[in-house]
């Protein structure tokens, strides 16, 4: 084969293997820029009379929400959210992470009214880093704690992500949280 053609072809091959791999694993929220940090905000368990606090702050290594929730009147839960757009026909989200050894929530939201469903999906925050696959089957739409019937996920129609504390969990936590990417088909 003349050098030439062979230089074309290897060429064509690099760039649609680097192609490949951007698309398999898009970046959509990096939690070691502070500017993607600062775009968070909180929502605790005081929109419904709770006392829970929480924070969200950046360090090099990610953006870490830590707090306190507690169960007095009637709450139980801290949350941070961001905006997200997640391309279309993405199959699977990875989520990298690392904790306290308890149970967390990423929490999906395709309206952002007052109204409408929550889709989440449990995880178990490891003290080691950990990247975490998410398929739309992983997720159950609710309602104020309570599980609802709502069409299936489309990561696509996804406006918020954010991450929960709940199920009576009291006390202090901390999760730190690295990125959010999309996901291509390989195995979980």
């Amino acid at each position: 084969m003349p050098y030439k053609k062979r230089s074309s072809l290897l060429l064509l091959g690099f760039v649609s293997s680097l192609l490949f791999t951007t698309m398999t694993h898009a970046q959509l929220l990096d939690f070691t820029n502070s500017h993607t940090v600062n775009e968070m905000w909180v929502v605790n368990d005081g929109v419904m009379g709770g006392v829970s606090q929480s924070r969200i702050s950046n360090d090099s290594e990610g953006a870490v929400f830590e707090g306190f929730v507690s169960l007095d009147n009637g709450g139980g839960f801290a949350s941070v959210r961001s905006s997200i757009v997640i391309p279309v026909e993405t199959p699977a989200l990875n989520v990298t992470i690392r904790g306290d050894e308890k149970r967390y929530k990423l929490v999906l939201r395709t309206d952002t009214s007052p109204r409408s469903p929550l889709y989440q999906a449990e995880f178990f925050a490891t003290r080691e880093w950990k990247t975490y696959r998410f398929v739309s089957s992983d997720f159950k739409a609710s309602f104020r704690g309570r599980s609802v019937d709502a069409p299936a996920l489309d990561f696509s129609a996804t406006k918020e992500i954010g991450i929960l504390i709940a199920n009576q969990q009291s006390g202090s936590f901390r999760l730190q949280l690295k990125n959010v990417q999309s996901a291509g088909d390989a195995p979980r």
